[in-house]
């Protein structure tokens, strides 16, 4: 898989080359103006139907020509990105990617250079950390898309009868708890769990080593990327990590952090509208950690009255939230889900890209995004998320997160599998120092790949 992920970043690089294209300048047609046909990539269903509607409708008044919104999926966007990115005939002329994916692909000049729009569209408002992973000497190639959080979902009942009080106020009286609740197991749940967390789910399980001080990697002086699993303050992350999937977590230690929040609901079944079974649910765990979105997810089955469908509706008898605590009592720094948004370098319709951007980042826009649960991508708009207990836990847990390293090979690092390998090791127990040794030396030359 490493030699494959090699070979996908060098054939974007090449692909670009050979074009004559200057990485991230358009083509002299590109200063086209008037009605264009654009084609605008969304990864996942993130983004709703009725925000993309307001896309394709103010597109059409703003530039008179179509916009053709495209959901692709995030289990082969890497792969797609990579092979239609480079093709001037099939390229998407703005494209949705994950943050964590931003550097591989504006290091090789996968996007257009919109640093002249940066401060139009929100200069130093928007969120600085997914700007600073779109952004390549200097220059803004990919800017924030829309931000969320993970925050902590608990069943107060669960830890009530377990004698433990919520919120925790620090990262070890939350490492405490969660064994407590899984010792005392107040109802007798087989394989229950105080924390449900799966053993190769690292995109939450990092948040133990950033509390401590650690990272997934550092930059030296001469920009080459080194993997840190084995610093000290990564150690002592991973040390805590390990302790509570072994005392508290009854998860597989092969589950990654795809839909947590069914072993926190009760024993229920939802079905679509067909009859088939899509919810198979059982009390299982007392606390998962998810994105803020989940608690779409949670929560009592009822009849919608509308559609007749079964739904989770919140029950806030049952159910609340925290952000996880760090060692110091502030919200932990958790990993920053989200995405960054950019136009494809070889698009043929810049004008009408940029006055696509425009309008995403427009104030009418950016508060649609946080009237339904997207963290803005400007901070003149989070007040739009609300002030309900999900936005606050959401706001809290965001204020300290983090993102994964801006490495130009992350992606290739992502995709390998070699994380979710890894964590899933420190779950069964391994030996922490001697794992993260043997990982780094792994890693370290894929942070490094273009």
């Amino acid at each position: 898989m490493k030699g494959k992920i090699a070979a996908v970043a060098l054939g974007l690089a090449a692909a670009l080359t050979l074009t004559g294209c200057a990485a991230g300048t358009p083509t002299p047609s590109t200063t086209t103006t008037g009605a264009q046909n654009i084609t605008f990539w969304l990864i996942g269903n993130d983004t709703p139907q009725p925000l993309r509607d307001y896309l394709v409708d103010e597109y059409k008044k703003v530039n008179g020509g179509t916009l053709t919104i495209e959901e692709q999926t995030w289990g082969d966007i890497i792969t797609k990105l990579t092979t239609m990115l480079p093709d001037a005939a099939n390229t998407p002329d703005v494209t949705e990617i994950g943050n964590t994916q931003s550097p591989t692909f504006t290091n090789v000049g996968a996007f257009a250079d919109i640093s002249d729009m940066y401060s139009t569209l929100g200069g130093d408002k928007l969120l600085q950390s997914f700007v600073d992973v779109g952004k390549v000497d200097g220059k803004n190639y990919t800017l924030p898309y829309y931000f969320g959080s993970r925050y902590m979902f608990y069943r107060k009942d669960v830890w009530a009868a377990a004698g433990v009080t919520a919120p925790p106020a620090t990262l070890a009286d939350f490492n405490k708890d969660v064994v407590t609740i899984t010792e005392n197991n107040p109802d007798a749940i087989n394989d229950f769990s105080g924390f449900f967390l799966g053993g190769q789910d690292w995109r939450n399980g990092i948040s133990w080593i950033f509390a401590n001080g650690g990272d997934l990697a550092k930059q030296g002086a001469d920009g080459t990327w080194t993997s840190t699993f084995s610093d000290p303050n990564s150690i002592a992350g991973l040390t805590q990590l390990q302790d509570i999937q072994m005392k508290a977590s009854k998860a597989p230690s092969t589950a990654k952090d795809q839909s947590p929040w069914l072993y926190i609901n009760d024993s229920d079944s939802v079905t679509d509208a067909n009859g088939n079974v899509t919810d198979s649910t059982s009390l299982a765990a007392a606390t998962i950690m998810a994105p803020g979105w989940a608690h779409w997810s949670i929560g009592d089955l009822t009849k919608d009255a509308t559609t007749g469908k079964d739904v989770r509706t919140w029950n806030d008898d049952t159910f609340g939230v925290f952000p996880l605590p760090g060692n110091d009592g502030k919200p932990a720094p958790v990993f920053a889900g989200g995405s960054n948004i950019g136009i494809s370098a070889k698009s043929s319709n810049q004008a009408g890209a940029r006055q696509l951007m425009e309008i995403i980042f427009s104030a009418e826009y950016q508060t649609m995004l946080g009237q339904n649960g997207l963290g803005p991508a400007n901070s003149d708009y989070v007040s739009s998320l609300g002030s309900d207990e999900f936005a606050k836990a959401l706001i809290d847990s965001a204020s300290n997160s983090k993102l994964t390293p801006a490495a130009p090979g992350w992606a290739g690092v992502e995709a390998s599998g070699k994380l979710e390998e890894f964590f899933q090791k420190v779950a069964d127990g391994g030996d922490i120092v001697s794992l993260a040794k043997e990982y780094d030396d792994i890693i370290t030359p894929m942070l490094n790949q273009k």
